[in-house]
């Protein structure tokens, strides 16, 4: 339920910012209003998107493999963690390009894919042997290594305007907050990866 009031309320947010550009000014990731005091733009960020496709491909992502993680999480330490899985994910995925990009009063971020990263590879570690289809099916653990190298060379050579450093920070605090909050997921993960099913 908790993935699907994330959707729901992401969705909304955005569309209200498709209709205002004003509000859509006033969420979005932009270094200097965040140094004036506004941090709270390190969150608002993850609940815009800069078009329709690009809202409905995170949301897309998050409803598949957000729910198999707030399942785990909830089922480990509570709904609340879950939320705060969540919204600490899309702060510390932005964290690398904000402090990356502090001076810069031309840079601007929008959308949840860092938290949406981190529910994924999540997601991948509870599972690593489960199919991703994009669109031919794809184990979970291949995804993940060749999404991590994809997002590392582009974040370092790509000109395409996707915050890919973002993706990748999401990626990582994904495994690394799973990890922290019960370290037998680390052993349930070696132990299916040692274990195959397609």
């Amino acid at each position: 339920m908790l993935t699907l009031l994330i959707i729901a309320v992401t969705a909304i947010v955005s569309w209200l910012a498709f209709q205002k550009p004003r509000l859509a000014e006033r969420l979005i990731l932009y270094p200097p209003a965040v140094k004036r005091g506004q941090v709270e733009r390190l969150l608002t960020h993850g609940f815009i998107h800069a078009d329709l496709s690009h809202l409905f491909f995170n949301m897309l992502t998050l409803f598949f493999f957000g729910r198999l993680t707030e399942r785990v999480v909830e089922g480990l330490a509570g709904p609340i963690t879950f939320i705060f899985f969540y919204i600490s994910a899309i702060i510390v995925a932005i964290l690398p390009s904000y402090l990356r990009h502090r001076d810069d009063s031309r840079y601007r971020s929008l959308g949840a894919s860092g938290a949406v990263a981190a529910m994924l590879f999540a997601a991948i570690l509870i599972d690593p042997w489960m199919m991703i289809f994009i669109p031919s099916p794809v184990p979970g653990i291949l995804y993940g290594i060749g999404y991590v190298a994809w997002s590392w060379w582009a974040d370092r050579n790509s000109m395409d305007g996707v915050n890919h450093n973002a993706h990748l920070s999401g990626a990582i605090y994904g495994v690394l907050f799973m990890l922290v909050m019960n370290p037998a997921v680390g052993r349930h993960f070696l132990a299916a990866l040692a274990s195959p099913h397609f």
